[in-house]
This record gives structure tokens, sequence and C-alpha cells, in this order.
């Protein structure tokens, strides 16, 4: 079992990364501003999801195919591209996705960005590496079990991180609540929304650097 001193200095780890700005921050908080606190809460659900993918593909082994086959991370990566540039051209042609939705439609629409939350994050082979570097400083074999430690971890760091990135949500989520005119901003908020994905997108294609 991990100690608690090191959960302990995992905590501040954890605390000082995720509270600094990065693919997820922007796009939970985008999420948020576009369609509220709750599209915001569940996208990270999604994000959070995902990590807990990583770590256990770091606990079987899996995340250093990324280091001993370079082609492997670079397929992952323009895959997650591609998916990204997907969601960007889907956010600048909806035309109702923001609209009154029925509670049928809603929970349709809150798996979807619980969905596109998970992929973000599963296709973007950096977490895989970050996930690598980070965790086996604070797992010790003579503790127990490794693949317990490490998903021990990826839980407090997403406990960590649904504290930083719930005040995202909640402070950009009242970009949504001050908005005075649903229709104009409705669509302005599929066009920042568009703009951010097709932003991600590029980022993860162009840069190379592992």
């Amino acid at each position: 079992m991990v100690d608690f001193q090191t959960i302990m200095l995992f905590s501040v780890a954890s605390f000082a990364l995720t509270a600094t700005p990065g693919p997820d921050m922007l796009l939970i908080a985008s999420r948020s501003a576009a369609q509220g606190r709750l599209a915001g809460l569940v996208t990270y659900l999604g994000v959070s999801a995902g990590s807990f993918c990583h770590a256990l593909a770091l606990a079987l082994g899996l995340s250093q195919l990324f280091l001993a086959v370079p082609f492997a991370y670079d397929m992952i990566r323009y895959a997650g591209a591609a998916y990204l540039a997907y969601l960007a051209w889907q956010a600048f042609t909806a035309r109702d996705s923001f609209a009154p939705q029925t509670e049928t439609t809603k929970k349709r629409s809150m798996i979807v960005m619980f969905r596109q939350g998970l992929l973000t994050n599963l296709l973007n082979p950096k977490v895989a590496l970050f996930f690598l570097a980070l965790f086996p400083q604070f797992v010790a074999p003579e503790n127990g079990a490794v693949g317990l430690q490490i998903l021990i971890l990826a839980l407090v760091l997403n406990i960590v991180g649904l504290a930083v990135n719930g005040t995202v949500i909640v402070l950009a989520g009242s970009v949504r609540v001050l908005s005075s005119n649903t229709d104009i901003f409705a669509k302005w908020s599929r066009y920042f929304l568009g703009t951010v994905f097709a932003g991600l997108a590029a980022k993860l294609a162009f840069d190379g650097q592992r």
C-alpha cells in the first residue's frame, strides 16, 4: 500500500500539475462556458476516466510501448488530432445542440460529452508519457503490489483534479449564467468550442516533441 507521506507528497505534486493550465483544463473550461456547469462536470468525469485508463495501462506496462515503438506514439497522436478536428467540425456545423432539450436528448448529450472527454484524454499519448514519468517516482515495490499503488495514486490525482477543475467549472460556468441573449450566445458558444477543439487538434498534430 501507499504510505501516508507518499500520498501527501503526491497530492502536492498533483495540485501543482492540475492547477497548471493545459489541454484538459481548456476543454473543461470551454465546455462549461459554452454549455453550462453540468456539461463541464460531465466532460471532466470523462477526462478522469481516461486518466484511470492511462494508469491501468501503466500498471500493465503498456505505456512503455510509446517509448519502444515511436510509430505507435505518432499513430495515437494523429488519431487524437483527427478526432479533435472532427469535434471542431461538429461544433462549427451544429445547429441545435445548444437548443432546449428533452430529458432523453439531454441524457444522450451528457453521454456524448463524457465520451468526448474520455477519448480526448485517451488519444493524447503525452498523457501516457506523463504518467510514465511521474508515477514511478512515488511507487515503491517493497510496499506491495505496484499496480495497486499506481491505481491509488491515480485516484488521488483525480480527487485533486476534481477540486481544481471544479473551481474552473464554477467560474467558467458563470459566463453562461450571466448571458442575457440565449440565441446569440449559443451561436458564438459553438464557434468558441469549435475553435478550442481545432486549436487542440493542431497542437497535438504539430507538436511532435515528447
